[in-house]
């Protein structure tokens, strides 16, 4: 009997707090740019929608949920991808900040940063230098001395809120020791199998974005959860799609979007999240493998449905 294909599950980071808009025209700021931008990516195969909201006049990342409403409403209305809330936010901001618009909204899934680090966006000075807005200089020269906060206390009350509204998580694993930290609350029974593990590479404070990087994640993860676990690969910046790539050929779900990347290809911005996904779904099917629908998704990560949310 033959194999079944591998279904995996694209995931799109629409816009997020790293990127800001001086740095690409592309990035979506307003509401409705978001929800245009996110529809679009669904559209293209994109199964888990991940999403931040913006100050529509300033483009500074906001976690007010009144931000987030208009775009959530919208994006259940025309497409029946799984929205994905970030708790993560900026790491500017405080927890019970980051926390609020997956408090609110209760989500079927939401992200979860596992572990306080060293955030560096500042080498990004190097390439930008024009901004529209003061915040984004700031925003990148203050993360020199920025420790991105996610304690055990932390992850313990978002865990806690989350568990108590039904949402799954999005843990996002930016080093080995977030790897151990996830095994140390599966331990406790505050996560359910399987996790859902987002696989972070390329960022200034976590792992590396070589492939040697990536096979050392994966060992990592196998030794601590077995076979009970998804795995996805995040790569920032250029390294989105041969990351991407090698994961996805190796078993891997993927993530691709604005947040993590601006390009396309060298020296190219891309114009669009959707952009970014045709070509993963364009790679994805040249190594005969099937894009997971939001259904599958659902199964595969046990969600609670699209009807359970509170918007």
């Amino acid at each position: 009997m033959a194999k079944p294909k591998q279904k995996v599950v694209i995931t799109c980071a629409v816009t997020g707090a790293i990127h800001t808009p001086s740095m690409s025209p592309h990035l979506p700021v307003t509401a409705d740019e978001i929800a245009e931008a996110a529809i679009g990516a669904a559209r293209a195969g994109a199964a888990v929608l991940h999403l931040h909201a913006r100050d529509p006049e300033t483009g500074k990342p906001s976690q007010d949920p009144a931000l987030f409403e208009p775009f959530l409403k919208r994006i259940k209305a025309e497409t029946d991808a799984i929205i994905n809330i970030t708790t993560g936010g900026s790491p500017h901001m405080t927890v019970q900040e980051r926390m609020r618009p997956a408090t609110t909204f209760k989500p079927e899934l939401a992200s979860l940063n596992m572990g306080s680090m060293n955030f560096g966006l500042f080498p990004m000075l190097g390439r930008f230098q024009d901004f529209k807005h003061e915040w984004e200089r700031e925003h990148l020269e203050n993360s020199r001395s920025l420790i991105f906060r996610n304690t055990y206390q932390d992850i313990e009350s978002i865990l806690e809120l989350g568990n108590a509204n039904g949402t799954r998580f999005e843990f996002e694993c930016y080093d080995i020791s977030h790897l151990y930290n996830l095994a140390h609350f599966v331990d406790r029974g505050l996560v359910k199998s399987p996790p859902f593990i987002q696989s972070v590479f390329g960022i200034l404070g976590g792992i590396g974005p070589h492939p040697e990087d990536l096979m050392h994640m994966k060992r990592t993860a196998d030794r601590l959860f077995g076979n009970e676990y998804e795995w996805s690969i995040l790569g920032a910046g250029r390294n989105q799609m041969p990351l991407a790539t090698i994961g996805a050929a190796m078993g891997s779900n993927v993530r691709v979007g604005l947040e993590d990347s601006l390009w396309i290809g060298p020296g190219q911005l891309a114009e669009s999240n959707r952009s970014q996904v045709e070509r993963i779904r364009t790679i994805l099917e040249a190594l005969n493998l099937e894009v997971a629908t939001p259904a599958d998704t659902r199964a595969k990560l046990g969600l609670k449905g699209g009807d359970n949310v509170a918007f």
